[in-house]
């Protein structure tokens, strides 16, 4: 019954290397980049018990991937998903890169709001000879967390 022994072994747990959640956090600014964060959340919830079928799936797949993807991270994307706690932490890194996004576009929402009290009527209401608005980096930019002085 040797032949058996090993067969239902799944992959130790221990931290993810460094390459590994590069990649990770990769695909999740990617996901949040296409406004997909519902649906990608969704989907790993509905996934999370499979994840290493699902990579070992990837191996089936890796021959026809490899003629359009960087092999090299979608090996490491692989290995990642033989972990358990690679779902989870997917997950989470795609809430924390939708949470930046979405106080990135209030900020530039509040910023066009102030930005139309300026317009005149017609281009306000009327939507003609709109002027072009640049929007300033500190708008852009995540804001600065204030230091804490001992």
């Amino acid at each position: 019954m040797s032949f058996f022994k090993d067969a239902m072994r799944v992959p130790e747990e221990g931290p993810l290397p460094e390459d590994e959640l590069a990649v990770l956090d990769r695909v999740a600014k990617k996901v949040v980049e296409k406004s997909m964060t519902v649906p990608a959340i969704v989907f790993l919830e509905s996934v999370k018990p499979l994840n290493y079928v699902g990579s070992q799936t990837m191996v089936f797949f890796e021959p026809i991937v490899q003629s359009l993807f960087n092999l090299k991270d979608y090996d490491t994307l692989r290995s990642a998903l033989e972990k358990r706690q690679t779902i989870e932490i997917m997950i989470q890194r795609i809430e924390a890169h939708d949470v930046v996004a979405q106080a990135r576009e209030k900020r530039i929402k509040a910023f066009y709001k102030e930005e139309k009290k300026k317009w005149k009527w017609y281009q306000r209401y009327l939507g003609i000879f709109l002027p072009k608005v640049k929007i300033p980096d500190e708008v852009l930019s995540p804001p600065e967390k204030p230091t804490e002085q001992k």
